[in-house]
């Protein structure tokens, strides 16, 4: 059933991708922290609603204790993308910060579960130099960002982070998905507003932001395909997929917002497509 793995793990990366859009539209319009403390609250809403419909429960607290490491490191993740690209970094932050994130689930893969295949150990490098691509083209090209020290050390921060929910969410016992999910998601809002406190900042409306609100639903449904994906493949073949979800964003900016894409862009998106094909084999 690897087949059914591969194609939630893409669904994750489409939809990660729609809430990246629409949170880097409303975060246009609206402070980039009240976005995040938003897009975090619908998300908990919606996965606590999900797991109460389909009445999921744990045996044991301890079924919960790796979704708090998951959340942390979203949220270090995401603070430290943010931070990255309001100083101007984005073309040193978004690459780096998206490789090292789709890089480090197989660096752990390749020691807590069987060697992959050749053909997938392929296609890994092909999506890795994929993501780069697609990622970094826009802004190398225009040369409207700078980089400095300041902005590698958010990239490696923000990719780990990202990174490390794909190794600690992974670990959550197979067959329970909301729950982890929405303990994460918690554990993100609760750093979301102790960040708007630090900087005394009035926390946000409900009503400030539909578009953040739409973000954080996209964002968890992109989170509960990940995690049905990693039970039905190898989790750093998921992860890897998964991680193609700027290709997504690329691809809506281009047909809602007419946004160029490069030739390097749609060489990474060819490059992402045989990385799948590779990972299927």
């Amino acid at each position: 059933m690897q087949s059914l793995g591969v194609l939630l793990a893409l669904a994750s990366a489409l939809v990660w991708g729609g809430g990246d859009f629409m949170g880097g539209l409303a975060a246009r319009r609206t402070n980039h922290l009240n976005v995040l403390a938003l897009s975090t609250l619908s998300g908990v809403l919606l996965l606590l609603a999900s797991a109460l419909v389909w009445r999921e429960g744990v045996q044991s607290l301890r079924d919960l204790v790796w979704a708090v490491p998951a959340g942390l490191s979203g949220a270090v993740g995401i603070a430290n993308l943010y931070r990255g690209l309001s100083l101007g970094n984005a073309s040193t932050v978004a690459p780096i910060a998206a490789v090292i994130g789709a890089a480090l689930p197989v660096a752990v893969g390749a020691f807590t579960e069987s060697r992959p295949s050749m053909t997938q150990a392929l296609g890994f490098a092909l999506a890795i130099c994929g993501i780069w691509f697609v990622t970094s083209s826009t802004q190398a090209d225009s040369g409207s960002s700078t980089t400095s020290s300041e902005g590698l050390r958010l990239a490696i921060l923000a990719g780990a982070g990202f990174g490390g929910f794909f190794v600690f969410m992974a670990r959550t016992p197979e067959g329970t998905v909301f729950l982890p999910l929405t303990v994460a998601r918690v554990i993100g809002l609760l750093a979301a507003v102790l960040l708007i406190k630090v900087r005394q900042m009035p926390l946000p409306s409900l009503t400030s932001s539909p578009l953040a609100i739409a973000a954080g639903v996209f964002d968890a449904s992109g989170g509960v395909f990940f995690v049905l994906a990693r039970e039905w493949t190898r989790f750093d073949v998921a992860a890897v997929l998964s991680s193609l979800y700027p290709v997504s964003t690329v691809l809506l900016a281009r047909l809602f917002q007419n946004e160029h894409v490069s030739r390097r862009q749609w060489l990474g998106v060819g490059l992402c497509l045989g990385a799948v094909g590779l990972m299927t084999l």
